[in-house]
């Protein structure tokens, strides 16, 4: 007969055993988990301007044409409504941005019939939506200071002040944690390119690219102020540069062109390396290890010869890229 301590000692052993069996199961399981799927979007969600996402990997997108948001959840293949065409008294939908942190989904609505689109409602003018991150309730309705205005991509500042690229306009706009309309935080005729994506940098300044100049700038940040405007050096041309988000010491960019790129700065030059390329792609977010470009595919709004005929598909594409 085993003594007590015996079998203390084999108990302590097959609990260790369950335990290694355990963690071997589950790194087993990590390594062959499948990768993210594609989701193709529905019919009522085409064009997408613009994607975001939250850690979890909830994921969000617009319609520049058809107006609206839907929402992708965490390991779903399907997107569904969340922000209906015209609700909050929305319009052509464009930039999205989750912010956890406020429990905000901000989105940029428009009435872009000056450029052909006309959108789903009759709501003139431009603005900053914020709607509450998981019910879409309404918080937030804040008016673009001038016409034309065309509100297109947003980035935070760290005390939560949202800053505004106008694409109609050479200019920045913010909106403080608690205002009610859209100021103009900076002005400057370089800008004249068609301001489109931004993003901050880890060094605290805000990168902006022209969507229709293919220029790269960088805005000197102090205390929450634009200082400086300055026009950095690209290693290569960019060809309607769009949608960008911070990924480790640079940025994810995507070109209407096609590149999804890794952008890092040295100085006062910007290095573009393409990592892949897809079709008419508009926005970028990153969730963990895997990148997702929405493809909007713009291209076929403006093409006189393609009117009348079927729309494309769209879809969010996953793609796994280095951990930073």
């Amino acid at each position: 007969m085993k003594s007590i301590e015996e079998c203390k000692s084999s108990g302590a052993s097959r609990r260790r055993l369950v335990r290694g069996l355990a963690l071997a199961a589950s790194l087993l399981a990590a390594a062959v988990a499948p990768a993210a799927a594609d989701v193709l979007l529905p019919d009522f969600a085409p064009f997408p301007e613009s994607i975001t996402s939250t850690r979890a990997g909830t994921l969000y997108s617009s319609s520049i044409s058809d107006g609206g948001v839907v929402r992708v959840r965490p390991g779903s293949s399907e997107a569904e409504a969340f922000i209906k065409p015209g609700e909050g008294e929305t319009r052509s939908t464009f930039g999205v941005l989750a912010d956890e942190k406020t429990n905000t989904l901000w989105v940029c609505s428009n009435d872009a019939s000056f450029i052909g689109l006309p959108g789903p409602s009759k709501v003139e003018g431009s603005y900053l939506k914020g709607f509450d991150l998981e019910t879409g309730a309404l918080k937030v309705s804040a008016p673009a200071p001038h016409k034309p205005s065309i509100c297109n991509d947003i980035a935070l500042l760290p005390d939560g002040t949202a800053i505004v690229s106008n694409v109609a306009q050479p200019e920045l706009l913010r909106l403080k944690p608690g205002g009610e309309k859209l100021e103009v935080w900076l002005a400057d005729p370089a800008l004249k390119g068609g301001v489109d994506g931004l993003a901050f940098g880890p060094d605290g300044n805000l990168y902006v690219n022209t969507f229709n100049s293919g220029e790269f700038f960088r805005v000197d940040v102090v205390d929450g102020e634009a200082k400086k405007l300055t026009k950095l050096e690209t290693s290569r041309p960019l060809t309607h540069p769009d949608g960008m988000r911070p990924y480790g010491s640079g940025f994810l960019m995507v070109e209407g062109a096609g590149p999804l790129s890794r952008v890092t700065i040295s100085g006062d030059r910007a290095n573009v390396e393409t990592i892949k390329d897809f079709v008419g792609p508009t926005g970028v977010t990153l969730v963990g290890d895997t990148a997702w470009v929405c493809e909007g595919q713009l291209g076929y709004l403006f093409n006189p010869e393609l009117k009348g005929k079927p729309r494309p598909q769209f879809h969010l594409r996953a793609l796994p890229v280095e951990k930073k």
